[in-house]
């Protein structure tokens, strides 16, 4: 087992000799259920309101609110914050992709990731009345470009 370094600087990294930048990032979330809340979302959504579109903003508003959340994230000025769906009606699953842009020094994966993760937790709030045991996973970055280490794709 490896010892951990308490002596090590802690803190935010210094970005300002990086390289400005257009850095992209796109993660994802899956968010499965039973068979019938999955249907009773498709069909009837739930009392609190529209899912998607709730869900979809909460990912938006997560990814501006990420230095927040997690420490030594950078504060930045995100260009662009989205959030789309993939219905898999096979395994009763709901596919969440998150996609943030920004021209600056630094990258914006965690923005996509917290993004996608939010948007799957929101979508648990509003349907847990039909489905407790709806399971989160695959929390992952996809795609990543810009910066001084290039482009990263995850294989499929």
């Amino acid at each position: 087992m490896n010892k951990i370094d308490h002596k090590q600087k802690k803190g935010m990294v210094d970005i300002s000799g990086k390289d400005v930048t257009k850095r992209v990032a796109i993660a994802c979330a899956k968010i499965t259920m039973s068979n019938a809340a999955f249907k009773t979302l498709l069909k009837e959504g739930s009392p609190k309101g529209n899912v998607f579109e709730t869900a979809k903003v909460a990912g938006v508003m997560a990814a501006k609110l990420t230095p927040q959340l997690i420490p030594m994230c950078h504060p930045l000025e995100l260009n662009k914050a989205t959030v789309t769906y993939e219905i898999d009606k096979k395994k009763s699953a709901i596919i969440i992709k998150a996609e943030v842009s920004y021209v600056g020094r630094t990258g914006v994966e965690m923005e996509a990731m917290v993004a996608a993760t939010t948007a799957a937790l929101t979508i648990y709030d509003m349907m847990k009345w039909a489905d407790k045991a709806m399971i989160i996973s695959d929390v992952k970055l996809l795609h990543k470009s810009g910066g001084k280490s290039g482009t990263y794709n995850r294989a499929p």
